[in-house]
């Protein structure tokens, strides 16, 4: 029983989120590298893989967020579903579509199946994929599945104020996405992986193994975004 062995781990999960948890053996695993939010980019997906090269003991986690924004939304889906050594939690983009507020006509059943089987949160030993974040405000166990795919600014989810993952200090590290970022963010008990690529900026991975980020650089901008919602993480 996952939510079971979660406990285990000392793991600490609402029931709404429990039942959606991916829990990964890291030991089976030469290798784990976290992406940030490609946001139907598939070209730069494509340049980034290549670029990590993954071997097939070797795991890639994706923030969510694969879709929306950018040109191909349905490549990116069918890119990762096919990747037999890859799992991608569910990020708010992808909730859309589930809640009916966003569509993509070019998505098969099987992609929306896909989707539908994200878990919210992956973890393994000392380590959470989310989407948005985990408030330092209250326990993990208190957050639903809206705050872990849409935790960000403390007062109101914007991009005004103080981050979450300026005060977060748990023993967990937390990847996230869902806050665009000018440079990918070690801010040492969270990392910040989404450095719009869809805007201009980078498609970031981070590699456990190294401990390092590896960026791809995208030839052109899909979308323009106004400089306040983009994070300097020199300011922070």
């Amino acid at each position: 029983n996952m939510s079971e062995k979660a406990e285990l781990h000392g793991l600490e999960l609402s029931t709404e989120v429990k039942r959606q948890h991916e829990r990964i053996d890291s030991s089976s695993w030469e290798n784990i590298y976290v992406v940030g939010d490609v946001h139907g980019c598939p070209e730069e997906l494509d340049q980034l893989i290549s670029e990590l090269s993954p071997t097939g003991d070797e795991l890639v986690v994706f923030v969510g967020d694969l879709v929306k924004q950018g040109p191909d939304s349905q490549a990116v889906i069918e890119r990762v579903r096919r990747m037999e050594n890859a799992v991608s939690v569910r990020g708010n983009n992808e909730q859309k579509l589930l809640d009916g507020k966003a569509r993509i006509p070019a998505l098969t059943d099987e992609d929306r199946r896909y989707i539908e089987s994200m878990p919210v949160v992956v973890s393994w030993e000392g380590n959470l994929v989310v989407h948005g974040g985990v408030s330092p405000e209250k326990p993990l166990k208190q957050h639903s599945q809206k705050d872990l795919q849409e935790t960000r600014s403390l007062y109101g989810g914007g991009y005004e104020g103080v981050f979450w993952f300026e005060k977060y200090e748990r023993d967990r590290r937390v990847f996230f996405g869902h806050t665009v970022l000018d440079a990918p963010l070690d801010a040492g008990e969270a990392i910040g992986l989404d450095t719009g690529c869809v805007y201009g900026g980078m498609l970031t991975a981070y590699d456990c193994g190294n401990d390092e980020f590896v960026t791809v650089e995208p030839d052109r901008k899909y979308r323009e975004r106004n400089q306040s919602h983009i994070v300097s993480t020199r300011s922070l």
